[in-house]
């Protein structure tokens, strides 16, 4: 008899309840979303599938021997709290959601390129005016952070035309791109036009987008004022001194699919912000049935005797 698995995603729940349909033959799933799973006894389980999980669920599953993330972030696991210690944690990484994230950065880097935000404005005032709009091989593109995610947006920018960087914590070679780590971020920083985050959050990541940092940026490039891309985690960018460097001239615009609070606030500037380009957490979106595909992979591994793919360094964060 297969173990079953318990499942807890705030995600929408008629996409879970789809996707499970067809997910993990032969094993139950015990989704936490089902009311009637609220006081059940979750001793004795193998695996847990979660995403932003009930406090309390490790305290009931207490004998897990693998944790699964429904993203690719797991921050916001780790933040919980009461993980089991010495328990694997698996991130989601697949090709689906590699290629949505890249899709949303290569779509945010050509928007700031053409002056889409200018032209829209324009269009909704009736206004006609061509403005400049450099090349693509002329505006550098700096990528900080250099995980799978990161490597394939920094190839697929190339292929558009852009000239990349890239910085990470820890030293990544990549073939045709020029890599920075550590205390190389200055120097990374200062040829940057675009600033692409995809940094995951830790406690050194925390805050890392601020005024310090967009001061740094290279000023009087192709584009004349640099443009901030975030599309990691929220709570690594500080917002207001994402709206100063933006009215002191700092930056020119932003794309922002993160934020410090989710949902954003109604009352938010960033919202009515020129230049500035809002999306709701959506660059990414898990593909749910693919996650469950995932999951089954890396059961099947677990149960065989093979070592779990992707599992995080709690030290690290990631």
């Amino acid at each position: 008899m297969k173990s079953p698995i318990i499942v807890d995603l705030k995600f929408p729940p008629d996409a879970v309840a789809r996707a499970l349909s067809g997910a993990f033959p032969g094993r139950e799933v015990i989704n936490m979303a089902d009311p009637a799973n609220a006081g059940r006894d979750l001793s004795g389980i193998d695996y847990a599938l979660v995403w932003k999980q009930d406090p309390t669920l490790f305290e009931r599953a207490t004998d897990v021997k693998a944790i699964f993330s429904g993203g690719a972030g797991v921050d916001h696991i780790l933040r919980v709290g009461g993980l089991p210690e010495n328990v694997p944690l698996v991130r989601f990484v697949d090709r689906s959601l590699t290629d949505r994230m890249s899709e949303w950065i290569v779509l945010q880097c050509l928007l700031h390129l053409r002056q889409m935000p200018a032209y829209l404005r324009a269009q909704a005032h009736r206004h006609w005016e061509e403005l400049a709009q450099p090349e693509a091989r002329d505006v550098t593109v700096g990528v900080m952070g250099l995980g799978v995610l990161g490597q394939d947006a920094a190839r697929k920018l190339k292929v558009m035309g852009f000239h990349v960087v890239g910085w990470s914590r820890s030293a990544k070679a990549i073939e045709g791109m020029q890599t920075f780590d550590g205390d190389g971020l200055d120097d990374f920083i200062s040829q940057t036009d675009i600033l692409v985050g995809l940094l995951p959050l830790t406690a050194e990541t925390r805050g890392i987008y601020d005024r310090s940092l967009f001061a740094k940026l290279r000023q009087g490039g192709a584009l004349g004022k640099p443009v901030f891309i975030n599309a990691g985690r929220g709570g690594s960018q500080v917002e207001a001194d994402i709206l100063s460097a933006l009215h002191d001239g700092t930056l020119r615009g932003a794309s922002l699919d993160v934020f410090e609070t989710e949902p954003l606030s109604q009352e938010s500037p960033l919202w009515a912000e020129p230049n500035v380009i809002v999306t709701p957490h959506a660059a990414a979106a898990s593909d749910v049935a693919a996650l469950m595909r995932h999951v089954e992979a890396q059961i099947a591994r677990h149960e065989s005797g093979l070592a779990l793919e992707h599992v995080v360094d709690r030290t690290l964060g990631y």
